[in-house]
C-alpha cells in the first residue's frame, strides 16, 4: 500500500475533532470487556439460543465466559494465535457466538462464511484469508470436503466439540489490543471475486456503543437476532452490543415468521434487527400483534436493504410497530446512521414517507457522513451524489488489495458506492437518504436513473407482491428499464397475466417519465437476493435479453 493511500484510510478513520486513537471506549481489548461483564453480571443470561426445532439453550454471562475460555485453550493448543485466520461455516449457533469470542480472546481473527455460498467462492474466502482452521457442522462438512481433503485447513465439527476437556481459565501472558484485526467479512458481489473488509476489535466495540446509545438499549435490555450472524448486521447489532451494553441477546438459528412476535413476547424482546425482506413475510402472513403481549417491545431496526414507503408503510399499519429505518456497510462495521428513535409519529411518518425514499436517517455519533460528487467535492442540499463516511466505525481496509483501497478511500472519505442525497431538518441536521448503488444505476441514453425510485412505483401496484426495475442492454438506449414482478396470486391465465402487464406498465407510466418507466414485464416466482436481502439485479438482467434490440417509443 502506498504512503498516499495509507495516509487517506487514516484520515477516514477520523471524525470531527478527534484523531484515529482518540478511543471512543475504555476497553483495552474484547476480552476485557467480556471479563468485566462476567464479572459484575455472572448470574445473568447473556444469551438464549432457539434451533429450527425451538430447541432452547441459554448461558449466563460466567458460563458463557467458561466456555470461551476453554474454547480459546484449545486453539492455544491448535497454534492459533494474534493475527491467524479462523473461519466459521455454520447457521446461526450459540457455539459460534463462543467462537467469535474465544478467537477475539487470543488476538485470531474471524472469517465468517455463508454455507449457502457457491464453493468455489468459499474456496477463494479461505484462501484468500489464509484461513488455518474452520469450524464448521458435521451436516456442512460433505460440501466443504473437496476444499479441506487436503489437509491444508484442519476442520473441527463444533457439534461434536468437547468443551471441557480445556482449562475453565486462559493465561494472563496472552496479549491483545484493541486495534487487532478481528473479523474479515467478505462482501456478496453479483459478479467478480469478493472483497475482504478486515474490522478491528475496537471497530466492533466503537459501532456497539453508538448503537446502544442510539437505541436506548442498557442494563438487562434483550434484543433479538432472525439474521445471519456470517453478516456485520447479525454479528454487531445484536452479538456485540448486547455484550457491550451486558444485555441479553436471543439468537434463533433462523427467522420462522410464525414465531417472530410470539417470541418477542415470550422473550420480553426491547429491539430487533430485520431486513425489508422479513417485513414482507410478515404482511403477507395471518399474524397479529395484537394477539401478543409486546408491552416490552419498543422498535424494529431494519436496513441492509430497499426498504420502500409502501413496505414500511403497510408494515407500521398492519402490525402498529415502529421501525426504525437505518444504513450501514460492512465497510462502516455497521450501521452509520439511523431515524431518531424520539421522532413523533408526524414528524416519524413524513421521513419515511414524503420524499419518495424512506430516509436513513442522521449520522451516529461515531461517524460522520456527506454526499459527495466523483472528484470528492461536497454537495448542496436535494442533490444526488455518492454517500462518504468517516469515523471510528471505518473498516481498517480491504485484505491485500490494494486497487480497491486506493480508488476507495481517494478522498480521505470511505466512498460507499451509494446514490444518495440528503436533507435538512427544521433543527439543520442532516437527514440522509440512499436512491441506489451507483454501480446499478441504469444508464439509458446517458441519462442516469435510480432503480429504487421506481421499485416504489412498482410496488404500490395493488396486484404486485415484489417488484423490482432491471436495467438491461439496449442496443438503442445502451440499457432500458425492466421490471421483474412477483404476483400476490399465480392462477392466471396467459392472457389474465398479459392484461396485468398492460396494467402494470401503465400505472408506472401515470407516475413516472417515459425514459424511467419500465418499458417490459417479466413476471417470476422469485426475484433472487443476498443473504441479507439484497435484490441482486444483475443476476435477473438475461431474462429481458429478448428485448435487447428493441426499440421502445413514446406513446402519445
Amino acid at each position: 500500500m502506498n504512503k498516499t493511500t495509507h495516509d487517506n484510510i487514516l484520515k477516514a478513520h477520523c471524525f470531527k475533532n478527534l484523531s484515529a486513537t482518540d478511543y471512543l471506549v475504555p476497553y483495552k481489548n474484547m476480552n476485557e470487556l467480556l471479563r468485566e461483564r462476567a464479572s459484575g453480571k455472572s448470574d445473568k443470561i447473556y444469551i438464549t439460543f432457539y434451533d429450527a426445532d425451538s430447541g432452547k439453550v441459554s448461558l449466563t454471562y460466567r458460563d458463557f465466559m467458561q466456555r470461551v475460555n476453554q474454547l480459546a485453550n484449545f486453539l492455544i493448543e491448535n497454534g492459533i494465535g494474534r493475527g491467524d485466520r479462523v473461519a466459521t461455516f455454520s447457521h446461526n449457533h450459540f457455539k459460534t457466538v463462543i467462537l467469535y469470542f474465544a478467537s477475539w480472546a487470543v488476538g485470531a481473527v474471524v472469517v465468517p462464511v455463508n454455507v449457502s455460498e457457491e464453493i468455489h467462492r468459499v474456496g477463494y474466502i479461505l484462501e484468500n484469508s489464509g484461513t488455518k482452521l474452520i469450524f464448521t457442522r458435521e451436516e456442512y462438512s460433505e460440501k466443504l470436503k473437496p476444499l479441506t481433503a487436503s489437509g491444508k485447513i484442519s476442520v473441527v465439527e463444533m457439534d461434536k466439540f468437547d468443551f471441557d476437556k480445556y482449562s475453565d481459565e486462559i493465561s494472563s501472558e496472552i496479549k491483545t489490543d484493541k486495534e487487532d484485526e478481528c473479523l474479515i467479512v467478505y462482501t456478496s458481489g453479483t459478479t467478480g471475486n469478493p472483497k475482504g473488509v478486515v474490522l478491528t476489535q475496537y471497530n466492533l466495540m466503537a459501532d456497539a456503543l453508538a448503537i446502544s446509545g442510539w437505541h436506548n438499549l442498557h442494563n438487562d435490555d434483550v434484543m433479538m437476532c432472525v439474521l445471519p450472524i456470517h453478516h456485520v448486521n447479525g454479528t454487531v447489532v445484536t452479538i456485540m452490543t448486547t455484550m457491550f451494553y451486558g444485555g441479553k441477546l436471543v439468537l434463533n438459528q433462523k427467522f420462522q415468521t410464525e414465531l417472530f412476535l410470539k417470541r418477542l413476547d415470550e422473550e420480553k424482546v426491547k429491539v430487533v434487527s430485520v431486513v425489508p425482506t422479513l417485513l414482507q413475510f410478515l404482511l403477507h402472513s395471518d399474524e397479529k400483534s395484537g394477539n401478543y403481549n409486546l408491552k416490552n417491545f419498543s422498535h424494529i431496526i431494519c436496513g441492509a436493504g430497499p426498504l420502500t414507503c409502501e413496505i414500511a408503510r403497510n408494515f407500521e399499519e398492519k402490525f402498529g410497530l415502529r421501525i426504525v429505518h437505518g444504513y450501514g456497510l460492512s465497510e462502516t462495521t455497521c450501521y452509520s446512521c439511523f431515524v431518531p428513535v424520539s421522532l413523533n409519529k408526524e414528524e416519524h411518518f413524513r421521513w419515511q414517507n414524503e420524499y419518495g425514499f424512506p430516509s436513513i436517517g442522521i449520522p451516529v455519533e461515531c461517524n460522520d457522513m456527506d454526499i459527495q460528487n466523483e472528484r470528492g467535492e461536497s454537495l448542496p442540499e436535494n442533490t444526488k451524489g455518492e454517500i462518504v463516511i468517516r469515523g471510528h466505525n471505518v473498516m481498517k481496509y480491504y485484505f491485500n488489495n490494494d486497487e480497491a483501497n486506493e480508488k476507495t478511500f481517494e478522498f480521505r472519505w470511505f466512498r460507499s458506492g451509494d446514490e444518495g442525497f440528503f436533507k435538512y431538518d427544521r433543527h439543520g441536521k442532516k437527514y440522509f437518504f440512499i436512491t441506489g448503488r451507483i454501480k446499478e444505476l441504469i444508464i439509458r441514453g446517458a441519462v442516469n436513473i435510480s432503480p429504487l425510485e421506481i421499485d416504489e412505483v412498482i410496488s404500490k401496484i395493488e396486484c404486485v407482491k415484489t417488484g423490482i426495475a432491471v436495467g438491461f442492454e439496449n442496443d438503442w438506449y445502451g440499457e432500458e428499464v425492466g421490471a421483474l414482478v412477483m404476483l400476490k396470486e399465480n392462477n392466471f391465465s396467459v392472457e389474465e397475466k398479459d392484461m396485468l402487464k398492460g396494467k402494470i406498465l401503465s400505472e408506472c407510466r401515470n407516475h413516472l417519465p417515459f425514459f424511467k418507466s419500465p418499458k417490459v414485464v417479466v413476471f417470476a416466482d422469485s426475484i433472487p437476493v443476498t443473504s441479507t436481502g439484497k435484490y441482486q439485479r444483475n443476476k435477473v438482467k438475461d431474462l429481458f435479453k429478448e428485448w435487447k434490440e428493441m426499440q421502445f417509443k413514446e406513446r402519445h
